[in-house]
């Protein structure tokens, strides 16, 4: 017998509403897209048949509201306090010494500790198990309705689970917590507002913020937001455990079907409470959204009732704040710095400012567009970033602290180095200065790489003394470090004798190095240790490499298309071979010693991205193409450019094109800059510089 359409319909909603559960709350999705999106069209078709039977916890009504003009005040039954912070171990100290003192020697506290999202908090209101009002903090007293906008977001329940034990839910309810983003849908988020001509935001937080006062609900629901619970203000209806403590209220949030942060923790001693923090300040980056600290909360509810507030923040619970990652500052000037394949990458030159406990004075700007795309100005304050141990970035301006006197910045039309006009090939977002042999700045670049670490490990020799030496014409070629003698550093300060004849020394030892590591310091575009390991094991020497055809280099495990051209044009080019030839002149290593193939093999197979076939399509945000393929070379994977049912990964950019259609249509796995970044970081410690 065919149920009535009352039944049908809260079936449909009790699916719809665990597969949301499952997939926003647990990350545990059982049912595919489509299978979900029959279930919703399905509801949709009832609801419109019998619209007697829609309510306002209707999986379909998240978003139904008509867009507001303005957000109605919400007077807060329990003010929705802030954190007083600590900012080092001393400050941790001093406040548990006065939580103790002031429970007395007879209480002795435990701890709940819980990353701490850089989001925006809101609290939640259910009545009879329903979601009827959300708002914002606001002033803590009193804050703004965006209930219709937090519908929007599928980890918020629109009607609460009952618990596993079958207790009653409250008559009401109030949840607090925190909306987020994850950072890779940020990026996402901010890859299509500058592919729609919009302002790029400058963090998750401001994202969040910003989406959750939309005057319209479904430019929220455009927003990928998600919501963690961290606390009940209060309850109506259902006698909770007078024993009842912050960890149990994170359980008891979980049972009613809300998102709890799960690296949440428990500690009775307050010596595990600081190693979690500290653990976590080492690890922040391993987590896929911002945080900026810690929260401790003492445990016992009764505790906190006795130790109260003062002002505006809790006694019983502190924000362990991390070393900022972002400050503001003043762009003061661009440069334009020129490395030794000619790429023009600007750089933006800052009023010191300290970040993360370093001073910074200059930060990375990646390219032309993305200068334009953030409408970044010189005069400009601007947001800095620098996560981990990753030079420094400009995030964006803070426009509004602009007072007219910013200026556009024009990209250079020519190389500062040497005045030759640059050139940027279609489909790249670098520009390139031409001029490989003669251009003085790539010069210095690619002295400073060939006696680098992972080259020819030329101690002594670094950026100051390549400038030196290409300013006076000593070095005109990478070859010339070869001859260099004692009488070239004659009037040079701080050169003594002894000075002098270690750098010579170490010239000389470094004619033995093997033929991979020449081929490093050759500088091929994309051949990094791994695939120059794999080009001398195979060819044994650089004159077989240099007959070599693209179809004989392609056909090594490991390299691609991309990489077999790049090293044949490198090879052919006159001036290359002329820098080889007096190589072998000066007596450095020509040939592949014979373990050199079982070197190869060892080292690409213990590599994160070792057996994996890479293809780029689009404009990543930060990375060129041509760095995108060298970093996964330079992890074991391979590059090509034809997208088959063998391709591993392709990694998609901005205004990706016909390959990513392609690798859609065929099942493929597709990724990010940011998920490319983290597939290497895997195996980080196996990373071949």
């Amino acid at each position: 017998m065919t149920a009535d359409p009352a039944s049908q319909i809260a079936h449909l909603r009790q699916q719809i509403n665990e597969q949301n559960y499952q997939y926003y709350v647990l990350d545990n999705p059982l049912i595919d897209d489509a299978a979900y999106d029959r279930l919703m069209t399905e509801l949709r078709e009832l609801e419109a048949r019998f619209p007697a039977l829609v309510t306002p916890d209707s999986p379909t009504q998240r978003v139904g509201a008509a867009p507001a003009s303005h957000f109605s005040k919400v007077p807060h039954r329990q003010p929705m306090l802030s954190l007083g912070n600590a900012f080092n171990h001393e400050d941790l100290a001093a406040w548990y010494e006065r939580v103790t003192r002031l429970l007395g020697d007879e209480q002795h506290p435990s701890f709940v500790v819980e990353p701490k999202i850089d989001g925006l908090a809101v609290t939640l209101i259910y009545e009879a198990g329903r979601f009827v009002l959300g708002a914002t903090r606001g002033d803590g007293a009193v804050g703004e309705d965006i209930s219709a906008n937090l519908r929007t977001i599928k980890s918020i329940p629109l009607t609460l689970r009952p618990p596993a034990d079958d207790s009653p839910l409250p008559t009401r309810i109030e949840v607090r917590g925190e909306v987020y983003m994850r950072t890779d849908d940020f990026d996402a988020l901010n890859r299509r507002l500058v592919a729609a001509g919009e302002r790029p935001v400058a963090n998750p937080r401001n994202a969040a913020a910003g989406s959750l006062r939309q005057k319209d609900p479904q430019m929220t629901a455009e927003r990928p937001l998600r919501f963690f619970a961290y606390a009940l203000a209060d309850s109506e209806g259902v006698a909770l455990p007078a024993d009842m403590g912050q960890w149990d209220v994170l359980q008891y949030c979980k049972a009613l079907g809300f998102a709890v942060n799960p690296h949440s923790a428990f500690f009775e001693q307050f010596d595990a409470v600081v190693a979690y923090c500290d653990r976590w300040m080492t690890r922040r980056d391993t987590l896929d959204y911002e945080v900026d600290g810690a929260v401790i909360k003492v445990h016992n509810l009764e505790q906190q009732r006795q130790l109260g507030t003062v002002a505006r923040d809790p006694r019983w619970a502190i924000a362990y704040k991390f070393p900022a990652r972002e400050a503001i500052t003043q762009l003061t000037s661009i440069s334009i710095n020129i490395g030794r394949t000619g790429v023009a990458t600007p750089a933006a030159e800052l009023a010191p400012v300290e970040l993360g406990g370093v001073i910074v004075r200059n930060a990375s700007l990646h390219n032309a567009d993305y200068i334009r795309d953030r409408d970044i100005r010189v005069g400009d304050y601007v947001t800095v970033k620098r996560a981990g141990d990753v030079i420094p970035q400009v995030v964006g301006p803070v426009v509004g602290r602009r007072d007219g006197s910013e200026q556009v910045y024009q990209f250079p039309a020519t190389c500062p180095a040497c005045g030759s006009t640059l050139e940027r090939i279609e489909g790249e977002a670098a520009w390139r200065c031409p001029n490989f042999g003669i251009c003085p700045a790539q010069l210095v670049r690619r002295v400073e790489h060939f006696v680098s670490r992972g080259a020819m490990d030329i101690v002594g020799i670094g950026e100051r003394q390549a400038e030196l030496f290409v300013s006076r014409g000593i070095i005109r070629d990478v070859a010339d470090l070869y001859r260099l003698t004692a009488a070239d550093f004659e009037g040079v300060e701080g050169y003594g004798a002894k000075r002098i004849q270690n750098i010579l020394t170490a010239i000389e030892q470094s004619k033995q190095r093997s033929l991979d590591r020449l081929l490093v310091a050759l500088g091929i575009r994309y051949v990094g240790s791994v695939a120059a390991q794999s080009l001398a094991g195979t060819f044994g020497s650089i004159d077989s490499l240099m007959q070599a055809t693209p179809d004989e280099i392609e056909a090594i495990d490991g390299i691609g298309p991309v990489v077999a051209k790049s090293v044949v044009d490198v090879l052919q080019r006159v001036d290359t071979r002329q820098v080889i030839e007096k190589l072998r002149t000066a007596g450095v290593t020509m040939t592949a010693p014979v373990t050199a193939a079982a070197a190869r093999t060892s080292a690409t197979s213990t590599l994160p991205l070792a057996g994996q076939t890479f293809v780029l399509t689009g404009t990543l945000p930060t990375l060129s193409r041509e760095a995108a393929a060298e970093l996964i070379q330079q992890y074991g994977g391979k590059v090509t450019t034809s997208v088959t049912r063998k391709t591993s990964y392709v990694v998609a950019g901005a205004q990706a094109g016909r390959k990513l259609t392609t690798a859609q249509q065929l099942g493929l796995a597709i990724l990010d800059e940011a998920d490319l970044l983290q597939l290497m970081q895997s195996s980080g410690e196996n990373r071949v510089e």
